[in-house]
C-alpha cells in the first residue's frame, strides 16, 4: 500500500508539472522579470495590457515552452518608461520585439545576460545612453535593430564577434566615433544600416569581406577618405546610400557593377547617365533603413 501511495504521489507530481508547463507558469525569478517590465512600462496605459491574475500564457506577446519565456512582441504597444534591470533574468529569451513604443532610459546593463537571444529589435523608441560593450557576448544574435533612437557614444568593437548577425540597424542616432574593422568579421550580414549619425574617419576596408550585404545606408555622416577598392567584393549589394557625408574621392565605386543596384546615392555622378533611375525620395529617405525588416528577419524562430 506504502508502495502504491509512493506511486501515486509521484504521478501527481508529474501530472502538476505537466499542467503547469501547459499553463505557462514559469520560474519565479522570470515571472518577477515580466511583471517588472510591465510596471516599469506602464502596463495599465498599453494598448493591450496583461492580466496579473491570469495563467502566463495569456499574456499578449508572451510565449512560453517548457516552462520559460521564448519570446516577448508588444510592438506598438504604447509601451511608456525604462527597461527593468532584471530583465536579464529572461535567460531563455531568443526573440524580444519592444519596437514602437515611448520606452526611455537607458539599456539594463544586464541585457547583455540574455544570450540565447537571437532577435533584438527596439527600434522607434527614445532610448538614450551608450550600446553596451557586452553586447559582443549575444553570440546566438542575428537581429539588432535600434533605429531611430537617441544612443549616443561609438559603436562597439564587441560587434564584431556576433558572427551570426545577419541586420545591423543603428541608424538615426547620435553615435560618434569611427566604423570599426571588426564589422568586417559579420560574414553573415545582409543589411547595415548608419544613416544619420555622426560617425567619421574612414569607411574600413574589411567591409569588403561582407559579401552577403544586400543592403549598406552610411548616408548623412561625417565620413570621410576614399572609398574602399574592397567595395568591388560586394557582389549580392542591392542598396547603396552614402550622399551628405565628406568623402574626398569615389574612385572605389568605380570598379562596382552598376546593373546590381536596385538603390543608389553619393554625391557624386560615379556611373553611366541613366543608371540611377530607381530613387528613395528625400521625404521617404529613411525608407531604406527599414526595407528589409517585414522579409524573413522576421520569422526568425
Amino acid at each position: 500500500m506504502r508502495i502504491n501511495r509512493i506511486s501515486l504521489l509521484v504521478i501527481l507530481t508529474i501530472l502538476l508539472l505537466g499542467l503547469n508547463f501547459m499553463f505557462g507558469n514559469i520560474n519565479s525569478r522570470e515571472k518577477d522579470a515580466l511583471i517588472a517590465l510591465y510596471q516599469a512600462t506602464s502596463g495599465e496605459s498599453w494598448n493591450t495590457p496583461w492580466d496579473l491574475d491570469s495563467d502566463i500564457a495569456t499574456w499578449k506577446g508572451v510565449e512560453v515552452i517548457d516552462g520559460h519565456v521564448v519570446s516577448i512582441n508588444l510592438f506598438q504597444n504604447n509601451l511608456v518608461g525604462v527597461l527593468p534591470e532584471n530583465i536579464g533574468e529572461l535567460k531563455y529569451l531568443r526573440h524580444l520585439n519592444l519596437a514602437f513604443n515611448q520606452i526611455t532610459g537607458v539599456l539594463p546593463k544586464d541585457i547583455v545576460k540574455l544570450k540565447k537571444l537571437r532577435v533584438l529589435r527596439l527600434e522607434m523608441n527614445r532610448i538614450k545612453g551608450s550600446i553596451p560593450t557586452g553586447v559582443g557576448q549575444l553570440k546566438e544574435l542575428e537581429v539588432f535593430s535600434m533605429f531611430n533612437n537617441f544612443l549616443s557614444g561609438p559603436i562597439p568593437e564587441t560587434f564584431g564577434n556576433l558572427s551570426n548577425l545577419r541586420e545591423l540597424n543603428l541608424s538615426s542616432n547620435n553615435l560618434k566615433g569611427i566604423i570599426p574593422e571588426s564589422i568586417g568579421n559579420l560574414t553573415k550580414l545582409e543589411a547595415l544600416g548608419l544613416f544619420e549619425n555622426n560617425l567619421e574617419g574612414s569607411i574600413p576596408g574589411e567591409m569588403g569581406k561582407l559579401g552577403r550585404l544586400r543592403e549598406l545606408v552610411l548616408a548623412n555622416n561625417q565620413l570621410g577618405g576614399e572609398i574602399p577598392v574592397e567595395f568591388g567584393q560586394l557582389a549580392s549589394l542591392k542598396i547603396l546610400q552614402l550622399q551628405n557625408n565628406r568623402f574626398n574621392s569615389y574612385t572605389g565605386l568605380k570598379v562596382m557593377n552598376a546593373d546590381q543596384f536596385l538603390v543608389f546615392d553619393s554625391d557624386e555622378n560615379v556611373f553611366e547617365p541613366g543608371f540611377n533611375q530607381i530613387q528613395i525620395p528625400s521625404t521617404r529617405t529613411r525608407m531604406a533603413d527599414t526595407k528589409f525588416e517585414d522579409e524573413d528577419f522576421d520569422d526568425i524562430e
